[in-house]
């Protein structure tokens, strides 16, 4: 089979070992078993499944934007067959569709082949997250295909749902602050999405009881997860101690959550409306200033010339 090497959109990079090159099995993490594999589909250089054939036609594409870590993927209803992630500093408009439109010529699909598409909804960056949304309503319309959004903190705690284990989704939010989601040990949600400092989220955490939870087993740690995790993490065990476990996944883990938990929905034919699906911010962006009704419309150079009859030059 062809070697991906040259091509880094489609597979992780050499660099990392042969079991997590493969998107395949993007999931090989300790709290969760769902999605491993062990059919040997990945050789020695991470690349050679990539292009192995499609056994059904019909796809969903997932599309995530949430982060500068920008990812899509194809799913066929059992596995993620292909994916894609890219850091973007400010380009996600010129990016993703080009990421799109190569990941399925990569696997020999067309856009008419997609049975839906899913799109992460965020919080995110503004920007970002509406290049992502747009691109997945264009296709749904386009192909006339169902559409379905899921808030990127439930992608960031997916892989962890049935770890039994209180759920910290954390992303960063700017300002020292992160956007943060709570679930309890059986994947329920504590609260909306928020954003918080360090100190308010450690508080709020500590003041929640799960002591309901420790008849089935719960020993008092409490999960944090994300792509926000990192830079609090030296805080948190700080604040916690050996009730923390602070579990790192790749960002570009997110395309593959949003891909089975759009499937889940998709199968209860839950489908989101396209024209009232909107991205979820929390924060608007602090640019420009704010409009004022009052405010006179500039008159250009000539204008003010007639007006004090200057001569033009």
């Amino acid at each position: 089979m062809a070697n991906l090497a040259t091509n880094a959109r489609l597979c992780w990079t050499p660099s990392q070992p042969a079991t997590t090159n493969c998107w395949r099995n993007w999931m090989r993490y300790p709290l969760d078993s769902r999605f491993r594999r062990n059919d040997g589909c990945c050789e020695d250089d991470g690349f050679s499944c990539c292009r192995q054939p499609i056994l059904r036609s019909l796809m969903l594409l997932a599309i995530d934007t949430s982060t500068r870590s920008a990812s899509a993927a194809l799913s066929d209803g059992e596995r993620i067959v292909a994916g894609c992630s890219w850091h973007s500093l400010v380009n996600h408009t010129t990016e993703l569709m080009p990421a799109v439109s190569q990941l399925l010529d990569s696997r020999g699909v067309r856009p008419h082949d997609l049975e839906a598409v899913a799109v992460a909804l965020g919080p995110g960056g503004f920007s970002a997250l509406r290049t992502g949304l747009s691109a997945a309503k264009g296709l749904a319309m386009a192909v006339r295909i169902p559409i379905i959004g899921i808030g990127s903190l439930d992608l960031e705690a997916f892989p962890f749902r049935d770890s039994g284990l209180p759920v910290c989704a954390l992303l960063e939010a700017g300002r020292g602050e992160a956007a943060s989601a709570l679930f309890t040990p059986d994947g329920t949600r504590v609260r909306e999405d928020g954003i918080t400092g360090p100190d308010e989220l450690l508080e709020e955490i500590s003041a929640m009881s799960f002591d309901r939870f420790r008849a089935n087993g719960w020993d008092g740690m409490i999960l944090f997860c994300g792509e926000g995790m990192p830079p609090w993490a030296e805080g948190i065990r700080e604040a916690l101690g050996a009730r923390a476990a602070l579990c790192h996944t790749p960002p570009s883990a997110r395309a593959g959550s949003l891909a089975a938990l759009a499937r889940e929905r998709l199968e209860r034919g839950d489908t989101d409306n396209l024209d009232a699906l909107q991205p979820h911010y929390l924060r608007m962006p602090s640019i420009g200033v704010p409009k004022r009704r009052d405010r006179r419309v500039q008159a250009s150079s000539r204008s003010r010339r007639r007006a004090n009859g200057t001569p033009p030059p």
